[in-house]
């Protein structure tokens, strides 16, 4: 891969949507001010070395709570590549062109696409497989666009506002692989069967989350764990491993050629690990899939495991949990988006099973001072950014307020936040992604530290990935690691300071 250096609440209601821009000012405000009294001022932008040390991280001893917020479907280029100090768009100049289906250049990109039929705000999880399931020739094109464009990245925002739904290039576990071509980035237009839409991009720098990484640390090299769907890289979040399923029937089996060449997509390898879009058998999941499809209890080893073995608090914060485990989830629940819900530790009826819960619990949590030393924030669809059936600015929003709350919290002194993506969504970036091992690593995506301790107005361009999460939560409470790839990730420790900033 590139080494180069660049320059120095869950949702009871809807929001009116006359209140947005009101809502985001004020956001905006009271992040603002909770930063000014955490951090005082100054600080130029600084550079970090790209790999970091085996030691434990420096002063993490002193973080109490460790928060993951956990959002969908953007690339890092496709939200930061014009991001002051990192490595983005500007470094992009000498990436390869995008190709056709033949390896011939594109002389214009075609017109992006809408979103697939069925892929509609009522139905997320056609949504997430609407790029496979759907040909190109069956979405209709987004007349928002020119009929053509530059074979090069181009502004999302000239177009559509990130007020507004975009179409949803999608990416599942094959379909990566053959987008990143060998480190060549030259297929997600062609592959995407969402026309030019891979190669857009929005400038978060002037967005909440974008603000807040301008003042606390952005990890410019941070890499998705494993190729293609949320539900994997939900997976690899909590247990740094692709999960088997040896007796999947075959309707839900990918075939494939013996040169390798993808026949029929699926959820689950020929050789039986699970890759793509399933449902829990033992978790909520969509009332008409069909029994011999559900996925049986998982037993692999998860983070929240080593955390009740040793008896430290955690929870997964899911919005709209209560209501799909009642039976009646709100339209844009993501039952592939709870990695938990899959495992037998967790089944309803377990001791494991409270530690699944609603996001409103977390707000109770904060306001009550009994935040857990680990948490996950996964938020309910219509805030959790997916293109397709959510926008970049009601989730920017969302996750604004949650980090407000928590900044303003008895626990911000001793707390770490990380914010980051579960995959690209099939949108491009011109780094390389590291080859690990079959399953990834994935396409690069956002990932922000905002702590006390985490460096003012930094940019590290050391290498992580989605397990470098877990190797910090494993490091800071003396956890055993999960897999190789855990036990070998870099806590992310080159982001955080000998003591806090504030």
């Amino acid at each position: 891969m590139s080494t180069s250096q660049p320059p120095n609440p869950s949702r009871p209601s809807r929001r009116p949507p006359i209140a947005r821009a009101a809502i985001v000012a004020a956001l905006v405000a009271g992040i603002v001010a909770a930063l000014v009294v955490t951090l005082g001022g100054g600080g130029g932008r600084a550079q970090a070395l790209h790999g970091a040390t085996s030691a434990s991280p420096v002063g993490l001893r002193r973080v109490k709570h460790i928060v993951v917020v956990y959002l969908e479907n953007w690339s890092f280029d496709s939200l930061y590549g014009r991001f002051p100090g990192a490595d983005g768009l500007a470094q992009a100049a000498s990436a390869p062109k995008q190709v056709n289906a033949q390896g011939q250049v594109y002389a214009a990109l075609p017109q992006p696409l809408a979103t697939a039929p069925g892929a509609k705000p009522t139905n997320p999880a056609a949504a997430e497989n609407s790029a496979i399931a759907k040909p190109a020739a069956a979405r209709p094109a987004d007349i928002r666009f020119p009929a053509v464009l530059p074979n090069a990245p181009f502004p999302l925002f000239r177009y559509v506002p990130p007020q507004a739904n975009l179409g949803d290039p999608g990416v599942h576990f094959y379909q990566e692989q053959a987008e990143i071509d060998g480190g060549k980035l030259d297929r997600y237009v062609a592959l995407g069967k969402s026309g030019a839409l891979p190669l857009g991009f929005y400038d978060a720098s002037s967005l909440p989350l974008g603000r807040l990484a301008s003042q606390y640390t952005l990890l410019d090299h941070f890499f998705h764990p494993a190729y293609g769907v949320s539900l994997l890289n939900h997976f690899w979040l909590i247990s740094a491993a692709t999960p088997r399923w040896p007796s999947a029937p075959d309707a839900v089996r990918i075939k494939l050629a013996p040169d390798g060449k993808l026949l029929r997509d699926g959820a689950v390898t020929p050789d039986g690990y699970l890759v793509n879009t399933a449902y829990s058998s033992i978790g909520p999941h969509p009332a008409k899939t069909k029994p011999d499809e559900l996925v049986p209890p998982l037993r692999n080893p998860t983070i929240g495991d080593r955390l009740s073995a040793k008896g430290i608090s955690w929870a997964w914060y899911s919005g709209g949990w209560d209501a799909a485990r009642a039976g009646h989830p709100d339209p844009l629940f993501q039952f592939n988006h709870q990695p938990f819900a899959y495992f037998a530790n967790y089944a309803p009826g377990t001791p494991g099973a409270a530690h699944l819960r609603d996001e409103t619990a977390l707000y109770r949590a904060l306001a009550t001072d009994q935040l857990p030393a680990v948490s996950f924030v996964k938020p309910d669809g219509a805030d959790n950014e997916h293109p397709g059936y959510a926008n970049l600015f009601d989730g920017e929003a969302h996750a604004a307020a949650l980090i407000e709350r928590i900044m303003h919290s008895s626990a911000w002194p001793s707390t770490a936040i990380i914010v980051t993506y579960d995959e690209n969504g099939g949108f491009w970036d011109h780094v390389p992604p590291p080859k690990l091992d079959r399953w990834g690593d994935g396409t690069r995506v956002p990932a922000i530290v905002i702590s006390p301790f985490a460096k003012r107005h930094f940019v590290d361009h050391a290498t992580y990935d989605t397990t470098s999460i877990l190797a910090l939560i494993e490091r800071r409470f003396g956890l055993q690691p999960l897999s190789q790839r855990d036990a070998t990730a870099s806590p992310l420790q080159n982001a955080f300071t000998v003591t806090p900033t504030g």
